[in-house]
């Protein structure tokens, strides 16, 4: 017979298990919270995703027009920035050039001179290069500056960095992937960095175990960001939710698409990426 001495270790045991496993996870997921840089430039504004911009006009998506028009509206710009095949930094969302420019192939498949021929949508809108559009912008309005990884997470930030480093206006960074967001942990400790996330399942096919992990935020350990910016449909994952409230960390929704979606994320959320309207300044 099974002892109840042996019964109690096995549980104390279980619980110390339980405990230690509970503390893993908190350590996992917890941001940076010394020696946080000033969020203050950044608050107070609405970032319009990948500039103001509609794929049926002549200002669509990640376009200079999308960017001027955003600059002149008077709202912050969140955009995304990845290289080409010679390694130019160009400002582009897509892995593949098909949904926007109605071509075969990866960005990083062409030069930026082959690139330059394609144009973004229905428009005449040409795939920026990333010095152009910060030239543009040249301060007048905040930066969120998406680093899209789509090969060595450390070539495309140290490339990239290049050129946002002498940017002079307000920035941040952000990225999904963590190895981006822990190189700035690294290389570039005051500038303020970011965690995107989401749930990234999808009908009829589970996340990989890294996309979960990711998903709840458990490579923060790595990445130590300043804020997590996550999809506001899924603004219940436990995980985002300590982040912001135990560990109090900014919190960013993207991406908002209505008036509606922007009221019921506001007791949730700090900064809003926004897309399809226009919100209230």
């Amino acid at each position: 017979m099974i002892s109840e001495s042996n019964i109690i270790a096995a549980i104390g045991i279980a619980l110390v298990v339980c405990i230690v496993l509970v503390l893993l996870y908190l350590l996992a997921i917890m941001p940076r919270i010394f020696h946080r840089p000033d969020y203050q430039p950044l608050m107070g504004w609405h970032y319009a995703h990948r500039g103001l911009h509609d794929n049926e006009s002549d200002a669509p998506e990640n376009s200079m027009a999308a960017f001027r028009k955003a600059v002149e509206a008077g709202y912050g710009i969140e955009s995304d920035v990845q290289l080409s095949k010679d390694r130019i930094p160009v400002v582009f969302h897509d892995e593949t050039l098909q949904r926007v420019c109605g071509v075969e192939g990866k960005v990083r498949d062409y030069t930026y001179e082959e690139l330059k021929q394609f144009t973004l949508y229905k428009s005449q809108e040409h795939i920026p290069l990333f010095e152009d559009f910060l030239k543009m912008v040249d301060g007048r309005v905040p930066l969120i500056i998406e680093i899209k990884v789509h090969e060595k997470a450390n070539t495309v930030c140290s490339i990239a960095d290049k050129l946002i480093k002498e940017y002079k206006g307000t920035y941040c960074i952000e990225s999904f992937h963590p190895l981006a967001v822990g190189w700035y942990r690294r290389h570039r400790p005051e500038v303020i960095r970011g965690q995107l996330s989401a749930n990234f399942n999808e009908p009829g096919k589970r996340e990989s175990f890294v996309l979960f992990l990711v998903h709840y935020l458990m490579f923060n350990f790595i990445a130590k960001p300043d804020f997590i910016a996550y999809d506001h449909h899924h603004k219940k994952n436990m995980s985002r939710q300590l982040c912001q409230h135990l560990y109090k960390g900014l919190s960013v929704a993207w991406t908002i698409r209505s008036k509606e979606e922007m009221e019921k994320s506001k007791e949730d959320f700090s900064l809003f990426i926004f897309e399809g309207f226009l919100p209230e300044k």
